[in-house]
C-alpha cells in the first residue's frame, strides 16, 4: 500500500507547510492553509522550466544575451479582431492561455466561437470540456452555427487521458473547459483543490512547450473575482484574461491582465446575441449612446485601456447624508480614490463634502484604474454638487493631485483624436499637456493648471 503524506497548502499563493498555521508566512493572509494528502509516490509531477525551458533533460548552458538570436513569434488569427488585440496579435503556438469569469459569462461561447474560426482556417482544434458532456456541447454548437472536420469534442477530466490523447490526436489547438474539473490520479485530492491545479495546468504547460500546441484554458473565480486557486496558477501561464461584464447586459469586456506575448490591459469588446458573441468595433460610441443631455453630475472622460483610447461617461450623484457617516459607494471606480478627490475638493476647492453622500457609476459597466480619470471624476462630483451641468461638448483628461493641481498624462494624443472623433469640440486638459503637438481640427483644447480653473471653465 503506497505511503501517505500530509501537508497544508495556502489556497492564495501556494505556500507548503507542514503543519497547519492560522497565518499563512507566504501571503500574510488568514485562515487559508488547507490541509491535502497525498501519496509518497505521486511526487511533483509536471515540472517545467517556463516558457524558455526543457524538458528533455539536455542540458543548457549559459549564452551570452548578445548571441541569443531573435525570432519572431508567428502569430495565427482568429476572425474576432477584439481577440486579436487582447491576445497582443494573434494565437501564438506553444502558449498557454488562462481566461477566467463568472460562471454564465460567455467563456464557453467565446472559445467554442474561436475554435470554429481556427477549423475552418484548416487547423486541428481539441475541445475538451469536463463540465458538459459531448451532446451538451453539440446543442451550443448548433446554437452558435458551429460544424467543421476539424474541430473535435472530447469530454474527459483524468489528465492522463488528456495527456494521451494529445499525444495521438496532434491537435493545434487545445481548450481545456475548465482547469478545476481536470484531476491527475496520482494526486488524492479532490478536483479543483491546489495541489490537482497546479500539478494538472504544470502538465499542461510541459505539453504546450515540449509540443508547440497552443493551449487555452477556463478557471473558475471566486466571489472577489479572482482566478480560484493558488495564485502561482497566474504566475505559470503565458497570458490570463479576465471575460468581464454584467450577466443581465449584452456588452461583455475581455481583459488581459498578463501577457508575455504583447501589451496588457488591452481591451476588447463583445455583444452577446442569439447567435453568440459578436465584437463591438467602435465600444465609445456605444458607452456614450445613452447619455442624458443636460444632467448635471455627468462628464465624459478619455481613458486607455492598453493601446486603445476609449471614452466613456461618468456619473455622480450627491445628496445631503442622513446618517452619522456619509456613505461613498463606486461602481467602476475604486472607492477610495473617490474619498481623495472629495478631499480634495472640500480641501482646495471649499466644496462642503463632509455631510454629502456620495454615489459614482462608470456607465456601461467599465472599470477604470488610471489617474486621467481624476478630473472627469472630480468635475462630476462638483456638477451633481453644485446641481449645474456640465456642457455635453466637453471632455475631460487629467490626473489631480493632493494641492488640487491637474497633472500630466500620457498618450495624450491618442486621446485627443478619439474624442474629436466622436464629435467633442472642446477638449479640457493639463496645461503641460499642450506643447509638442497638434491638435485635430475643430477641436479647442483648454489647458488647465488646477481643480477650480477646470471647474471655471466647465460648471461658471
Amino acid at each position: 500500500m503506497a505511503k501517505r503524506k500530509t501537508k497544508f497548502i495556502c489556497q492564495e499563493c501556494g505556500y507548503e507547510s507542514a503543519k497547519w498555521m492560522g497565518k499563512c508566512p507566504g501571503c500574510g493572509q488568514w485562515n487559508r492553509m488547507v490541509e491535502e494528502t497525498e501519496t509518497a509516490s505521486g511526487g511533483r509531477r509536471g515540472a517545467f522550466t517556463g516558457a524558455g525551458g526543457t524538458s528533455s533533460g539536455i542540458a543548457v548552458k549559459p549564452v551570452p544575451i548578445t548571441s541569443i538570436e531573435m525570432v519572431t513569434e508567428p502569430r495565427i488569427y482568429t476572425d474576432l479582431m477584439e481577440m486579436n488585440r487582447v491576445l497582443g496579435g494573434g494565437v501564438v503556438r506553444g502558449s498557454l492561455v488562462l481566461i477566467g469569469g463568472d460562471p454564465g459569462i460567455g467563456k464557453s461561447t467565446l472559445l467554442l466561437q474561436v475554435s470554429f474560426q481556427l477549423a475552418r482556417k484548416g487547423h486541428s482544434v481539441l475541445y475538451i470540456s469536463g463540465e458538459e458532456s459531448m451532446r451538451q456541447t453539440k446543442l451550443r454548437a448548433e446554437r452558435l452555427g458551429v460544424a467543421s472536420d476539424n474541430l473535435l469534442i472530447y469530454s474527459e477530466t483524468n489528465l492522463e487521458e488528456i495527456s494521451r490523447t494529445i499525444e495521438n490526436v496532434s491537435p493545434e489547438f487545445v481548450i481545456v473547459d475548465s482547469i478545476q474539473t481536470v484531476y491527475h490520479p496520482d494526486v488524492t485530492s479532490a478536483p479543483g483543490s491546489v495541489s490537482q491545479v497546479r500539478e494538472s495546468t504544470a502538465e499542461l504547460m510541459r505539453i504546450a512547450k515540449t509540443k508547440g500546441v497552443a493551449i487555452f484554458i477556463v478557471g473558475h473565480v471566486t466571489k472577489e473575482g479572482s482566478i480560484a486557486g493558488p495564485r502561482l496558477l497566474e504566475h505559470m501561464v503565458d497570458t490570463v484574461l479576465y471575460f468581464e461584464g454584467e450577466r443581465h447586459h449584452t456588452y461583455r469586456i475581455l481583459r488581459a491582465v498578463k501577457n508575455r506575448f504583447g501589451s496588457t490591459n488591452e481591451m476588447g469588446i463583445f455583444e452577446m446575441k442569439e447567435a453568440g458573441l459578436e465584437e463591438v468595433a467602435n465600444p465609445s460610441e456605444i458607452f456614450l449612446e445613452e447619455r442624458s443631455q443636460g444632467a448635471s453630475g455627468s462628464t465624459v472622460v478619455a481613458s486607455m485601456e492598453g493601446t486603445r483610447p476609449v471614452l466613456v461617461e461618468i456619473q455622480a450623484l450627491i445628496s445631503p447624508s442622513s446618517f452619522g457617516n456619509p456613505r461613498r459607494m463606486a461602481t467602476g471606480i475604486d472607492h477610495n480614490r473617490v474619498s481623495l478627490l472629495m478631499a480634495v475638493l472640500e480641501k482646495r476647492v471649499g466644496l462642503l463634502l463632509a455631510n454629502q453622500d456620495a454615489y459614482l457609476k462608470v456607465a456601461g459597466g467599465v472599470k477604470l484604474d488610471e489617474p486621467a480619470i481624476d478630473l472627469a471624476v472630480a468635475v462630476s462630483i462638483a456638477s451633481s454638487f453644485r446641481d449645474k451641468p456640465a456642457s455635453p461638448a466637453v471632455c475631460l483628461i487629467g490626473e489631480v493631485g493632493l494641492t488640487g493641481e491637474v497633472r500630466r498624462v500620457s498618450r495624450i494624443e491618442q486621446r485627443v483624436q478619439e474624442a474629436a472623433k466622436l464629435g467633442f469640440e472642446r477638449i479640457i486638459l493639463p496645461a503641460n499637456n499642450l506643447s509638442g503637438w497638434t491638435a485635430p481640427k475643430g477641436v479647442r483644447l483648454i489647458g488647465v493648471n488646477t481643480v477650480s480653473e477646470a471647474l471655471k471653465v466647465t460648471l461658471d
